[in-house]
């Protein structure tokens, strides 16, 4: 019989752990940008630097993981990932991807509405976009699902080196997608920081949510009566 890892959910005091200190970050960014302060100020200074020191090849690499990490790149992952699942017959999982990634998605572009920040003004930019920019989409996305694909990996690997490889793989692709979007001149490094925190508090709410869910539920106590 194949055994299916079960599905993935957080213990309360890790959940909530990773939640505040995710909503913290997130917070203190937020307050930063609403008051103009230093991380706010130093932003426009390193998005010039990064546009002072572009590099073919550079570039051309980012660009690569820029649009894979686009809305349309990471749905089709996720689609990828539910099918492989749907596949192996583990559909237990699948409620937590659609909140994490669907739902991350979503979450991202309702927060861009709250704050209205705009987008980097360079002189002859890479790219240019009419949407906000505070948090980054593209770093937001690629937080959620390969967070995700970090907590299946753990959950279906026994192996540590595949797991460190994992966690390492999924680690390495939210940098450089966060990397690309302050190179590429369309996001501030507090855009993208802002992203990261989202995302990670995002997937600690739909983990434990997963898991209130599949909780079994505790049988009422019968009533004696005594004659």
């Amino acid at each position: 019989m194949r055994h299916h890892p079960p599905p993935p959910r957080l213990h309360a005091p890790a959940g909530l752990a990773l939640l505040a200190l995710a909503l913290l970050l997130f917070g203190w960014l937020a307050a930063d940008l609403l008051r103009h302060g230093p991380i706010t100020r130093a932003d426009a200074g390193i998005s010039t630097w990064f546009h002072g020191h572009l590099h073919p090849l550079i570039t051309q690499s980012l660009l690569a993981v820029t649009y894979l990490h686009s809305t349309a790149g990471v749905c089709l992952m996720a689609l990828a990932a539910a099918l492989f699942l749907a596949w192996r017959r583990q559909a237990q999982w699948l409620p937590a991807l659609a909140l994490a990634v669907p739902g991350g998605l979503l979450l991202n572009a309702s927060v861009k509405q709250a704050f209205h920040r705009a987008r980097p003004d360079l002189a002859d930019p890479l790219l240019t976009l009419a949407t906000y920019s505070f948090p980054s989409g593209h770093t937001a996305g690629a937080t959620v699902w390969w967070g995700f694909f970090a907590v299946l990996l753990l959950s279906h690997q026994p192996r540590l080196a595949w797991r460190v490889a994992g966690v390492a793989l999924a680690a390495v692709m939210i940098s450089l997608t966060a990397l690309s979007r302050v190179y590429l001149g369309v996001h501030y490094l507090s855009d993208v920081l802002a992203a990261i925190a989202e995302g990670c508090a995002w997937l600690a709410l739909c983990f434990m949510a997963v898991g209130v869910m599949r909780r079994p539920a505790t049988p009422s106590t019968p009533i004696e009566h005594h004659g």
